[in-house]
């Protein structure tokens, strides 16, 4: 029978030594662990508390390196001009085909020049559906976060707490998917530049709150610019030729900003839920559009 010999540390100072390295180290693992550091809301609808917003002004700027766009942002021009809550970004609308006006006119949005009381329209926000992409990027003017691993980006959006996975392991988007709420995106770094290609969206979201509508054909390039560890920005082109004569093409990129302190800044739980919606729209909407059970 083989016998395993064990060594014991009997000389006293190695003992005392091993034990302060024990010591030093779970000490460290207290001090730098997140758990036990003060955690701060993001901008959302334009504010923040204040708490945050002084954290913020002391925050150190993190260091700047182009491809790590890890953290939370908040911003786009809905920001500042709501009224241009849309992807258009200062560019007219495309002139629709047939079906496009006719999916248009079907869509009743509760918001712009064609809103309707939410209870006689239509918006899949009433309805707690998922909003898709682009429209999750601006809903309701808030934050969202993007989680960086060796082959994919995941962006988080606040909104809903939904979830979009940007594939970079150099894979192709495939021509057989079946249509996605967020669509099939793949990503490439063009210098430093992230450039997002993606298809297979499901007709069934909106592009905006204001109810323009997409096919299943729709696809969307974006292009991320990165030119300084606060700043974002994002320019998106979208092609759609059953819905639209030609693409829309951002007028001019839209900005989004770096949450600090980066690492103890996270997103609120912000969700739709079903059950919710319905209780109010008994309750509220409906008795204000004039609605009965």
């Amino acid at each position: 029978m083989e016998h395993t010999t064990v060594t014991v540390i009997s000389s006293p100072i190695a003992s005392t030594r091993l034990i302060r390295l024990i010591l030093a180290s779970a000490a460290l693992l207290v001090i730098g662990s997140p758990a036990f550091a003060q955690i701060y809301g993001p901008s959302s609808q334009g504010k923040r508390s204040a708490q945050a917003n002084k954290a913020a002004a002391s925050a150190p700027k993190p260091a700047y390196e182009p491809h790590d766009l890890s953290g939370v942002w908040w911003g786009g021009e809905s920001a500042t001009t709501p009224t241009t809550w849309s992807i258009l970004m200062g560019n007219p609308v495309p002139e629709m085909t047939p079906l496009g006006k006719k999916m248009f006119e079907q869509n009743l949005p509760s918001e712009g020049p064609r809103a309707v009381p939410p209870a006689t329209g239509n918006d899949p926000l009433g309805f707690c559906d998922p909003l898709g992409y682009p429209r999750n990027l601006m809903q309701n003017i808030r934050s969202f976060q993007f989680v960086q691993t060796p082959t994919e980006i995941v962006q988080i959006f606040e909104w809903n707490f939904s979830v979009r996975r940007i594939f970079m392991d150099g894979r192709k988007i495939p021509e057989d998917a079946d249509p996605r709420w967020f669509g099939y995106a793949v990503g490439h770094w063009d210098g430093n530049d992230l450039v997002i290609d993606s298809a297979h969206y499901n007709e069934k979201t909106w592009l905006d709150g204001f109810g323009y509508p997409h096919s299943e054909e729709m696809t969307l390039q974006e292009r991320w610019q990165h030119p300084d560890a606060l700043t974002l920005a994002v320019s998106m082109t979208l092609k759609d030729p059953k819905i639209y004569n030609a693409p829309w093409v951002s007028k001019k990129p839209m900005p989004f900003h770096l949450q600090l302190p980066k690492g103890v800044t996270e997103l609120e739980e912000v969700y739709c839920v079903p059950s919710e919606e319905q209780e109010f729209n008994s309750k509220v909407r409906d008795p204000a559009a004039g609605l009965k059970k």
